[in-house]
């Protein structure tokens, strides 16, 4: 991760293809296209990829969130429960529609803990969204069987996992909607970019209509096209597209990469006295875009980090005070700073985010370090960086 990084002819040639016919728009303009429609072709080929029916393509994996929740009919006033560790992108897409994010404690996955899910349940919760963060996933069979047994729709934010697997089902494909994201900087790539999937046809058709406008995509003529209900411009271009279709093909080859990459960075780390890995749950298998592991302390994590970044080891943190992927720099989220009001139910319902503290996240998220898997690295300079990591390591340490 990330696909730019190794751009081809692959690409060029499906973006070419766009240019060429100059039908920009997914929708429309059958007769200029000459038999081109790579938005369709990008969903086939994620419906296969996925093992799933249905697939909607939208403008971003935050888009992708949106759509979903609001396919399944989450709106104003319902509770929906998300990590403490995820992306900004999930309570905003949350509350985009009125609903309330609810942020509970993550495990050592690095994902939603099944125990605080269940705790933070009230008559107002419509939702537990997981969030598959840095490649790898929650214990879902405990998430569903805690939306089975409250009758809480599930969904499943695979953003950063795209490729990894659970007891055999891509990751994505498991809850009742998944989402992913294919914006530029993840495994496959289209720029910008996300989708929906699902193997439930009526939050299909939902999500279908809903991205573009309530258009219901019946015949040949957008403009006799009626709108069965209210929708939103999430469209994907045909560009975009087209960047996809052709990385989306080579999913395989880039799993291949970061797994090699990944077993040697940790291989090298892994009889380091003092260092553990995030737990995968039994049946997973990550999709290798990051390796994330801990250490003993907040303190060891940090001083681990400065001397990586002294030393020339880049794409890794911790992400403890980062203000894009854990709560407690979101001091806009919990001071609800936003350039129009917020309704009463949302900003009554964010009120607890004053007072609540998160411990359990706090012990894991402070002793996490998670590196960024390239996959333009050779196996000579992964090796390299895998005795760098572990000689700076055991310097602090031994």
């Amino acid at each position: 991760m990330p696909g730019f990084e190794l751009f081809s002819d692959l690409e060029r040639k499906e973006v070419n293809d766009v240019l060429d016919n100059g039908v920009l728009m997914r929708y429309g303009f059958d007769g200029m296209r000459k038999g081109h429609w790579k938005a369709k072709e990008l969903e086939a080929e994620l419906a296969t990829t996925f093992q799933s029916k249905h697939v909607q393509l939208v403008s971003s994996g935050t888009a992708a969130v949106s759509v979903a929740l609001a396919s399944a009919g989450v709106g104003a006033g319902d509770e929906v429960i998300m990590p403490t560790f995820t992306f900004v992108a999930s309570f905003e897409a949350i509350m985009m529609l009125g609903a309330i994010p609810i942020l509970v404690d993550i495990d050592d996955t690095l994902t939603l803990d099944p125990k605080a899910v269940e705790a933070a349940i009230t008559p107002k919760t419509k939702a537990v969204m997981v969030v598959q963060m840095c490649g790898s996933m929650a214990n879902m069979d405990a998430l569903q069987t805690i939306c089975n047994t409250h009758n809480l729709l599930f969904i499943e934010d695979a953003c950063q996992a795209i490729g990894g697997t659970y007891k055999g089902k891509p990751l994505g494909s498991i809850a009742d909607i998944g989402c992913f994201s294919f914006d530029f900087v993840k495994t496959i790539t289209c720029g910008e970019g996300g989708a929906v999937v699902t193997n439930n046809k009526e939050y299909y058709i939902n999500a279908d209509h809903y991205s573009d406008h309530g258009h219901d995509h019946v015949g040949n003529d957008r403009g006799a096209e009626t709108h069965p209900f209210l929708g939103y411009n999430f469209r994907i271009s045909e560009l975009h597209a087209a960047v996809g279709l052709a990385q989306v093909r080579r999913l395989p080859e880039f799993i291949s990469i970061q797994k090699r990459n990944y077993t040697i960075l940790r291989n090298a780390l892994a009889d380091i006295p003092g260092v553990t890995f995030r737990t995968v749950p039994k049946g997973g298998e990550e999709s290798y875009a990051f390796l994330n592991f801990f250490l003993p302390d907040l303190e060891s994590s940090q001083k681990v980090i400065e001397a990586f970044k002294v030393n020339g080891v880049d794409a890794c943190w911790n992400y403890y005070q980062n203000n894009w992927h854990y709560i407690k720099e979101w001091n806009h989220l919990k001071d609800q700073k936003s350039l129009f009001p917020i309704s009463k139910e949302v900003r009554e319902g964010l009120e607890y985010l004053q007072t609540k503290t998160f411990e359990q996240s706090d012990h894991y998220i402070g002793r996490n370090i998670s590196c960024l898997i390239k996959l333009s690295w050779t196996e000579a300079e992964v090796k390299a960086r895998a005795e760098k990591m572990a000689k700076i390591i055991k310097s602090i340490f031994l």
